[in-house]
């Protein structure tokens, strides 16, 4: 426990049940395919149908090409026709309140670290922003068909290539529908740089130990840089401080427990790093103004 009684040692187990990546038998794990009947079908595998809360540990891109579907991302619910892109990354609460419906769409499965290097490096902001719903012009949408349909074409094909240019293949296919998706969702938002690493080092290191501390102290100790070189970076990138940040994150996480889960929040305190419900109120109504009780009280209404 902090010396300011304010954090305990991580509980966050339980909660919202995360979906890990699973590659097709007989298939190189990198991308999996699927109409919307198909991720259903490997939903109800696993026995979370789409209809329930789930927090996926893979990037999801859904391409809508005709009809509708609805579905949640976190506290955002969305409505999609054709001609929308949705895309979910790890971490975030994804639901499909009516199921895969009657639409017809692509969708995208791919773990972190697929394709390279490289490609992670340019979109690596894009969890950030905070639209995922992209609804390209006729001329863009056009042209990400075309790579959609090439890309699945490739996918298709296994046997074509030998194994190492096949995944070579999907890769840089992927790469280039994920670099368009990211400036059409921001064009304003700039490449990162070298200068970011410690910005990138510290949001890997806060998602790991939110749970832990709340403290920007504490991971600048970690990651070996001063507290002030991460708030730098932070500003740099998201345009807040590191304590925002971090705040933000734990903030976050409340929030979806309070909607997703029947936790108390006396539970949900200690499970985001609150050694006092108290403390965890107190903070929660600074940010939004209610209290964690009042907060989920409004929101399933």
């Amino acid at each position: 426990m902090k010396k300011n009684g304010q954090v305990v040692a991580g509980r966050r187990a339980g909660g919202v049940p995360t979906v890990s990546y699973r590659p097709t038998p007989g298939r190189p794990p990198g991308l999996e395919i699927l109409d919307l009947a198909g991720l259903a079908a490997r939903a109800d595998e696993r026995e979370r149908p789409l209809t329930v809360p789930a927090r996926p540990s893979f990037h999801l891109v859904v391409a809508m090409r005709s009809g509708r579907l609805e579905c949640s991302v976190d506290f955002t619910a969305y409505s999609m026709g054709a001609g929308d892109w949705l895309w979910v990354w790890p971490g975030q609460v994804l639901r499909f309140p009516d199921g895969p419906g009657e639409g017809d769409a692509t969708v995208l499965v791919f773990p972190t670290g697929f394709p390279d290097a490289a490609t992670a490096a340019l979109i690596q902001n894009g969890e950030h922003i905070p639209y995922r719903l992209i609804t390209p012009g006729k001329a863009r949408q056009t042209a990400l068909l075309r790579l959609l349909d090439a890309l699945a074409e490739e996918h298709a094909d296994l046997s074509g290539l030998p194994l190492e240019a096949y995944v070579e293949t999907l890769g840089n296919l992927l790469s280039v529908i994920l670099i368009r998706l990211v400036h059409l969702a921001d064009p304003r938002r700039q490449p990162p740089s070298g200068g970011n690493e410690p910005f990138h080092l510290f949001r890997q290191a806060v998602e790991e130990g939110f749970d832990r501390t709340h403290r920007v102290e504490d991971y600048a100790a970690q990651l070996g840089y001063s507290p002030r070189t991460l708030t730098r970076a932070t500003r740099a990138v998201l345009g807040c401080g590191a304590k925002r940040y971090i705040d933000n994150r734990v903030l976050l996480e409340a929030k979806r427990l309070l909607i997703h889960t029947s936790l108390p929040p006396a539970a949900i305190s200690a499970r985001i790093g609150f050694a006092y419900p108290t403390v965890f109120s107190a903070f929660f109504r600074q940010h939004t103004g209610m209290t964690p009780t009042g907060f989920r009280s409004l929101t399933k209404r």
